[in-house]
């Protein structure tokens, strides 16, 4: 039975495709829209996002757009799946027709290089310079989706969890409750600023767990670098006013378990590919879609020298990444550090 529920899915990737499919699938009317007209043709004429997630049908209740006005005009459920670098950009252009009452809902997992803002604080950047906003005649309520969470794996209906978070806990409970299904499982959180900062570093993280597996080493290299990483990601959650628990919960540990052991993950392959002695530009001409980890090194390294926040995995990753420092001399100086109390 079809639902008279609208929602947009902004960002016609592999996660937001994902996502658009998970909802219509639900018999929602789902508008997924994207920035290139061909990309969006392409979608309407196979009924099936073959570049970024093939062999994925999409269900009746899916519509591709190229229009962010088709897709956003009037909508009370929107989804934010489009890159970091560009999603100020594409917000702003989505701001005159956001509907009053609107929920909206980044699935990005990444930090603005320029502002070193998470995703819902450049939507609320964004909407605090708007007059609408400002005067009172806008309420709109800014979340986040998050947890492990392969696209690929959802698409094909893979039991999975994840948590959305919104301040208000009594609207994350609503939304909760229009992506859950019998395949994904969905938990509800205030928490949006660690939601965020956990999914953001996690990727950082995976990047050096694909350098150690590129490098050769085993096993137990890649658990210390896990849990030292993590720890890495809640110093500086927690420095931002996040809720420690949710770091060993699903966007945390989760998510971070999942990126860095995963085949699928795009920044542990970015890191694997390092690791065995490619360039980085070589390893992004290699790649269809972003890794959003590359960006958001720059941005949490800068987030952390502001911060004075001290996370020398982050540290040897942008050196690896931003200043050429080979691999295996970064992976010697965090092994030789000061010896310190866990």
């Amino acid at each position: 039975m079809k639902s008279s529920l609208k929602i947009a899915v902004i960002g016609a990737g592999s996660w937001g495709t994902a996502l658009a499919v998970l909802l219509a699938g639900k018999s929602y009317a789902v508008d997924l829209w994207g920035h290139r007209k061909e990309h969006i043709e392409r979608l309407i004429s196979d009924r099936e996002n073959i570049k970024y997630l093939p062999d994925i049908a999409f269900p009746e209740q899916l519509r591709p757009v190229d229009h962010l006005k088709q897709a956003v005009e009037g909508t009370p459920i929107i989804v934010m799946a489009v890159p970091s670098h560009s999603y100020r950009h594409v917000f702003i252009e989505m701001l005159p027709y956001l509907a009053d009452n609107c929920r909206i809902i980044s699935a990005v997992k990444g930090i603005e290089n320029k502002t070193l803002q998470t995703m819902t604080q450049v939507m609320a950047e964004v909407l605090a310079e708007s007059p609408d906003y400002k005067a009172g005649h806008k309420n709109i309520e800014l979340g986040v989706i998050s947890g492990p969470s392969f696209a690929m794996e959802v698409a094909k209906k893979v039991p999975t969890a994840v948590t959305i978070g919104f301040h208000d806990l009594q609207t994350a409970k609503e939304i909760q409750k229009i992506f859950v299904t019998d395949f994904f499982r969905v938990y509800a959180s205030r928490d949006v600023i660690g939601l965020e900062i956990s999914a953001s570093l996690k990727n950082i993280i995976a990047i050096a767990a694909g350098v150690c597996d590129g490098l050769g080493y085993g096993l137990n290299t890649r658990a210390a670098l896990i849990t030292r990483g993590l720890a890495e990601i809640q110093r500086l959650g927690t420095a931002m006013n996040a809720d420690p628990s949710t770091f060993s919960g699903l966007s945390g540990l989760g998510d971070l378990l999942l990126t860095c052991t995963g085949d699928l993950s795009r920044n542990r392959t970015v890191g694997l590919k390092l690791g065995e002695g490619k360039n980085l530009d070589q390893i992004k001409s290699e790649m269809s879609m972003v890794a959003e980890g590359i960006k958001t090194t720059q941005s949490v390294y800068d987030l952390a020298q502001k911060m004075k926040i001290e996370m020398p995995i982050l540290e040897q990753v942008y050196n690896i990444i931003y200043r050429g420092k080979s691999c295996s001399e970064a992976v010697r100086d965090l092994l030789n550090r000061d010896l310190k109390v866990e």
